[in-house]
């Protein structure tokens, strides 16, 4: 017993250490582990059921939405990586190189690639001769390699899982809907399946995405008031099909070039659903992208009346609900700490005196809160309710706590003070000029996350020059 306890312990508090609390979760539920090369890992089952989740449910919208999956080389030569130099600018400190085949130097460098634009416009180009070609709605899921200096699991690592869209348009007009449209699928998703709130809007032209005309984005926050950007959509306008020459005639017979985006999110999401919902019991995984839903525990095993009792309930719930019945030898109480720490939202305890009762206990992840309920009753009903009330009580906990840390500045003393005290989201008018923006990030240290779609009005004038400015932007630190 003591040893079944300490399996499932020492999960820093994440009010002591932030960093080590997330550490210990994703090790110690089982998420991933870490491998023999530095920045990557080795993501396990539970963690990996997870992304399965997030892939199945996007690609369902995806394809909904018009779009196909393809794939693309993982390789990208040089000569390639470089026709668009914006792009190969703010890609180069990361990229992996590839010199050799076996032991012969290659002709010509070999980049593992980073993102896939450059092959994506390749293709293009050699597919697309009229407007009856267009639009060409692609999908990828892949893995994709940036050399980063500092990694932590699913947040920022060398090699990681994502999906990136990109498609061809024949009017900038079309592509701008697609990103936005594309947008709203990735905030939908946040909000009704993982339960997180986010901030729409639109990156300042020194956060955009390297080489795009402008670059959407949806920003969410942290438990430590931290933004992450959790998903990105670009119009590239005509930018990369001019470097790479993807025309097509139109309907009077003129050849003109495309308008193309590119949108992705990545496992990334992971760290997210961790950071807003977890706490010092591990994950609290939302419902709707939780590996198990519903997890049956007997609390005597070697009671056969209780064991063919929670067979048979879980036999009339598993076809509704994503349900695992823990038949294993361990004591109940490892099961409750277990199952707590890798967030499963609901738990169902059967025991001999549940049993007198006709009755069964249930237990939800988010609130600790236990109810005995009377097995005359419909379970099936009890438990979705109970699901869809978990899903909107962590939604409303991760809202309310980003209004709780969402500030106002009207001068650079006050934007100041606030980051001497706090962490979290700061509202400022700010111009378009990008040295004020630098002049933030200098002298308070957060960074600009996003011109919201939505706009509040602080005052008439930027809050570094005092020109007149009717901008407001969203800064804070980020991951």
């Amino acid at each position: 017993m003591k040893n079944e306890k300490k399996l499932v312990k020492e999960i820093t508090s994440m009010n002591d250490d932030f960093a080590k609390w997330y550490t210990d979760i994703v090790k110690k539920s089982e998420l991933v582990e870490y491998s023999s090369v530095k920045g990557c890992m080795i993501i396990r089952p539970y963690g990996y059921k997870i992304w399965e989740n997030i892939q199945n449910y996007l690609d369902k919208k995806f394809k909904e939405t018009g779009h196909e999956n393809v794939y693309m080389p993982m390789f990208i030569p040089e000569s390639l990586l470089k026709k668009e130099s914006d792009h190969v600018e703010g890609f180069s400190p990361e990229v992996a190189w590839i010199t050799h085949g076996g032991n012969e130097p290659l002709n010509e460098r070999l980049c593992v690639r980073p993102t896939s634009e450059t092959l994506f416009c390749e293709h293009y180009s050699n597919i697309i001769e009229s407007y009856k070609d267009l639009p060409k709605l692609y999908n990828q899921w892949c893995s994709v390699v940036r050399w980063e200096k500092s990694t932590r699991p699913f947040l920022r690592t060398t090699e990681f899982l994502w999906q990136e869209g990109h498609t061809a348009h024949e009017t900038e007009d079309e592509a701008i809907k697609e990103a936005l449209k594309m947008l709203d699928v990735y905030g939908d998703f946040c909000e009704n399946v993982l339960a997180i709130p986010v901030i729409k809007g639109k990156k300042t032209q020194k956060e955009k995405f390297a080489g795009t005309k402008d670059t959407y984005t949806i920003e969410s926050m942290m438990h430590d008031g931290k933004a992450l950007q959790s998903g990105t959509t670009h119009n590239f306008s005509d930018i990369f099909s001019k470097a790479f020459n993807i025309t097509f005639s139109d309907k009077d017979g003129l050849r003109k070039n495309v308008f193309q985006t590119s949108w992705g999110v990545s496992t990334r999401l992971i760290g997210a659903i961790i950071m807003v919902h977890g706490d010092d019991r591990g994950l609290c995984l939302p419902p709707r992208i939780a590996p198990i839903e519903v997890m049956l525990i007997p609390i005597n095993t070697k009671n056969e009346d209780v064991m063919e009792k929670i067979s048979s309930i879980y036999d009339s719930l598993k076809n509704n609900f994503k349900c695992k019945l823990d038949t294993s030898s361990k004591s109940a109480g490892w099961k409750f700490n277990e199952y707590d720490m890798k967030g499963v939202p609901v738990r169902l305890e059967l025991g001999a005196r549940d049993l007198e009762n006709n009755s069964i206990t249930l237990y939800r992840r988010d609130t600790g809160e236990k109810k005995v309920i009377s097995l005359d009753l419909n379970l099936e009903h009890i438990i979705k309710e109970t699901l869809n009330s978990i899903h909107e009580n962590l939604f409303n906990k991760a809202l309310n706590k980003r209004n709780e840390k969402t500030y106002s500045a009207k001068t650079m003393d006050e934007f100041k003070e606030i980051y001497k005290t706090k962490d979290g989201f700061t509202k400022v008018m700010l111009c378009s000029n990008p040295e004020c923006e630098l002049k933030i990030k200098e002298e308070i240290g957060v960074s600009s996350r996003c011109i919201p779609f939505v706009q509040t009005k602080i005052t008439n004038t930027c809050i570094c020059c005092n020109k007149p400015t009717d901008t407001m932007v969203i800064f804070g630190k980020s991951y």
